[in-house]
């Protein structure tokens, strides 16, 4: 089905850390990241996506239970992870916990973002989730903290099957019209969409 701009809303408030909550209460890994085969594609493709062999420092905003955080980790000097669920947080620590130039930290976006600039910025299947003003306040958020030149890679579900709805498509329109960015990688399938946006120098 053929998309334009404008034709879903966010949702009117940001979906709250305590449905997430709910959601690992009933099981570990919501969404099934580590067993189904289409996730393990969708991050095999995201690290095929990396313009670079190797960066200084990632971020990467939604880590869940940190696979893909294990998967950066050989590609970064240091990695920030973060997740607004404690048990996510654990699961993750636990991933990482040989490697000790990976953090991760619970906080809630967009009021907590990091002081501190990256080089790489991974988000993934996180956007769709913000109020249209929470999106903008974490896209703006998101630019400024990356360095010139530095990449940011988006990668969101895409919904082929139902149209219209609010998700990758949506989110991925509302990053690349940030201002200062290039958009030097796209990837679309019957899943999901993969932007890679590098920084304008100044």
């Amino acid at each position: 089905m053929a998309r334009a701009a404008g034709d879903a809303e966010a949702p009117r408030a940001t979906v709250s850390d305590e449905h997430f909550l709910g959601m690992y209460l009933a099981k570990d890994d919501p969404w099934d990241v580590a067993t189904k085969w289409h996730d393990q594609r969708k991050y095999a493709v995201t690290m095929a996506s990396l313009p670079r062999e190797h960066y200084r420092s990632c971020y990467e905003p939604g880590a869940s239970i940190g696979l893909l955080t294990r998967m950066l980790a050989p590609r970064c000097d240091a990695v920030l992870a973060v997740d607004c669920v404690d048990s996510a947080v654990d699961q993750a620590r636990e991933a990482v916990r040989d490697l000790p130039h990976v953090r991760v930290e619970r906080a809630m976006l967009p009021a907590e973002l990091p002081d501190a600039t990256f080089d790489l910025i991974v988000i993934g299947d996180l956007l769709y989730y913000l109020s249209a003003a929470d999106l903008d306040a974490l896209l703006g958020g998101l630019v400024a903290r990356l360095e010139p030149e530095g990449d940011i890679v988006a990668v969101h579900f895409r919904d082929r099957q139902q149209g219209g709805n609010y998700d990758g498509f949506n989110v991925h329109a509302a990053l690349a019209a940030r201002p200062g960015l290039d958009r030097i990688v796209h990837h679309e399938d019957e899943w999901f969409l993969l932007d890679v946006l590098r920084k304008l120098p100044d």
